[in-house]
């Protein structure tokens, strides 16, 4: 493989070394407990250093963050100033891309065209559609049928108001978009925020909380912490002056965090894991299947929530489309996230290419087939080899469980009814396709489907007007839309007896 790899800019370089630790109040601090290195997964070399926050680091953050909250320093502004603020934010993500880009590159691994593309191009669509609300949110009036006392007369009304201190916790396939799903809603609706990204990737986030404050954020609304999950995200689910909990992971973490934030009665929303279907039918195009499986499969190395993993094909197309699939797996180019040409990255983690590996041995165990597809470098970095798992029954753990990898497992079927049972056949209910031209079929099917999103021939599309959200143990509540931002605010009822 030549490596055709961009060359870094030197705002990156400069960011690596001033990215310390937690952004809190408008400033890097250190961490009080330990430095811990953040590596590029391409090479499995440290990329910089920076502190993890203990409890204290923690408190001070939501302490900054209420005391901006309590001082209408932020939601005390006329609505339109706030959103000429927001769209500037937008605006300067927009001129820094490339360095975002790199930053997330380098940091979670994933390729420069889908970090120029997805997570910084979409996000500042998404950043416009939510500074947008700002000016938007909005009450009702109520005509009440209240009769006493005898000859009153009322007017009543709901206003919307912002929650409070809002914590952000963010998972790392997508560090930076999926911080912006629980930044902007936040910002929109006068709230203060305090992000916690993965302890892997925490680069996008505290560069986004330098562009804010340059945007115009008062110093102290967005405020970063960087830490463990058991530490730092248990401490802000906890934390009595946190009023909403914004969490992205997996299941297990999301229900220690909602009982966390019931225990203080704090709003909280949860996106959690998929085990995501693509059903594709007799009568499905098959070339557009097999490119929507690889789109749907292996985006982001398969570390998508909502990304497909479980296919289950008609019996009459499925040896076409396995082959097919294998085929194009077989095909692809495998490299780092910085070279352009490449197709697959490596993993997020070592820790997680041993996960992913696991399952696939395990898999192989249970009696799959397992198809191998393009080799990957030997140079040190966390790479899994995209895979067809062929001839998976609905038993085996790689049908059950959440992998999170490039890891395509195919079930055969010979009736729709028996296919929909299968699909869902889960804990979960994420998201889920259904590929066919028969429309009367895909009508039927949709609202019998447990899932939060269904796609029809096409699958992990998202937009910002869209909500997004689970089934089941999938999660509760929704980001995007008018649904994500109202859900940052408070209902308040008026009542006036005249």
């Amino acid at each position: 493989m030549n490596d055709v790899s961009i060359e870094r800019l030197p705002e990156v370089e400069a960011f690596l070394k001033r990215a310390t630790g937690s952004y809190i109040d408008g400033n890097f601090i250190a961490g009080a407990e330990r430095k811990v290195d953040v590596f590029n997964p391409a090479t499995g070399e440290a990329l910089s250093q920076v502190g993890l926050a203990d409890e204290a680091i923690v408190d001070r953050a939501v302490s900054v963050a209420k005391a901006t909250f309590d001082s209408k320093k932020w939601r005390g502004m006329k609505p339109a100033q706030r959103e000429r603020i927001l769209l500037k934010f937008a605006d300067l993500l927009e001129n820094n891309s490339e360095e975002f880009a790199q930053i997330e590159t380098l940091n979670q691994g994933k390729s420069i065209n889908i970090t120029r593309a997805l997570d910084v191009g979409y996000s500042v669509d998404f950043m416009r559609y939510m500074a947008g609300w700002t000016t938007k949110v909005e009450g009702k009036t109520v005509d009440v049928s209240i009769g006493m006392p005898e000859g009153a007369e009322f007017n009543a009304y709901t206003i919307r108001q912002p929650v409070g201190v809002v914590a952000g916790i963010v998972p790392w396939n997508f560090p930076l978009m999926i911080a912006l799903w629980k930044i902007m809603p936040a910002l929109a609706t006068g709230c203060s925020v305090v992000i916690k990204p993965a302890s892997e990737t925490p680069l996008s986030a505290l560069r986004l909380a330098e562009l804010a404050i340059e945007a115009g954020v008062p110093s102290g609304v967005f405020n970063v912490v960087v830490g463990s999950g058991s530490t730092a995200g248990a401490q802000l689910s906890r934390h009595p002056d946190v009023r909403k909990v914004t969490f992205t992971g997996s299941t297990a973490v999301g229900k220690q965090i909602g009982h966390a934030a019931v225990d203080h009665m704090a709003h909280f929303a949860l996106e959690l894991g998929g085990k995501n279907p693509m059903l594709v039918l007799e009568d499905a195009d098959l070339d557009k299947a097999v490119q929507g499986a690889l789109m749907a499969g292996l985006l982001n190395q398969g570390q998508v929530c909502a990304a497909a993993s479980r296919f289950y094909v008609h019996r009459s197309i499925y040896d076409g489309f396995c082959q097919r699939l294998y085929e194009a797996i077989s095909q692809m180019s495998v490299g780092p996230g910085m070279d352009p040409t490449t197709q697959l990255n490596p993993l997020v983690s070592k820790r997680h290419q041993q996960s992913v590996l696991g399952y696939i041995d395990k898999a192989e165990q249970e009696g799959a087939r397992v198809l191998r597809g393009a080799e990957v470098p030997d140079d040190g970095g966390y790479y899994v080899s995209p895979i067809v798992l062929a001839d998976v029954t609905q038993d085996m753990t790689v049908a059950r469980e959440e992998i999170f990898g490039p890891v395509l497992s195919l079930i055969v079927f010979d009736d729709v009814d028996e296919a929909l049972g299968m699909v869902n056949d889960s804990d979960l209910g994420l998201s889920a396709s259904i590929w066919t031209n028969n429309l009367t079929q895909a009508m039927r099917l949709i609202p019998e489907i447990e899932a939060g999103t269904v796609w029809v021939n096409t699958h992990v599309t998202l937009d910002s007007s869209l909500p997004f959200g689970g089934f089941k143990q999938s999660g509760i509540g929704r980001e995007f839309g008018r649904e994500a931002v109202e859900s940052f605010t408070e209902i308040k009822s008026v009542c006036i007896a005249y």
